[in-house]
């Protein structure tokens, strides 16, 4: 066991963690934040991507001791001060970018580096960034229309 220390939207926080802990597992399971999803342990589907120094990272290729004295933001983390939605998040309930929710963390996280990187991308480097990220249920045509309103009342 080993002692990771890191910030975690915010927050300084610490926990007891074995060498192979996963980023994605000590955020769900020692932190208690349950919003970043875990749907293949693979890589494959961005349900768990959180935010690390600033970068969309799959959580669960990462181990929580590589996040050692970092800056991590979850999708919690993504609520503007007062607890209401941020942009992305409002712009994907206003536009229904989601339908079972699942991928909807993950999703938003990608999206807010993408417009970070980019705050006024085309449809098409919008599919083509969101390529890391599956949705089994909204054909994605919702959540490129929100991540363009997202865009537009940046």
């Amino acid at each position: 066991m080993a002692t990771v220390t890191m910030t975690v939207n915010g927050k300084s926080v610490s926990g007891e963690v074995e060498g192979r802990t996963l980023l994605s597992d000590f955020v769900r399971n020692n932190l208690n934040l349950t919003g970043t999803h875990i749907g293949c342990d693979t890589s494959q589907c961005g349900a768990c991507v959180v935010h690390v120094n600033g970068k969309a990272v799959k959580s669960c290729t990462m181990f929580a001791l590589e996040a050692e004295g970092s800056s991590v933001t979850t999708i919690e983390g993504m609520a503007n001060p007062d607890g209401s939605l941020g942009t992305v998040q409002q712009a994907f309930q206003d536009n229904h970018g989601l339908q079972c929710g699942f991928c909807t963390p993950g999703m938003v996280m990608s999206a807010a580096t993408l417009l970070e990187e980019n705050p006024n991308p085309t449809e098409t480097e919008i599919r083509e960034y969101l390529e890391g990220n599956i949705c089994r249920c909204t054909g994605y045509h919702n959540i490129v229309k929100s991540i363009q309103a997202a865009a537009a009342a940046a």
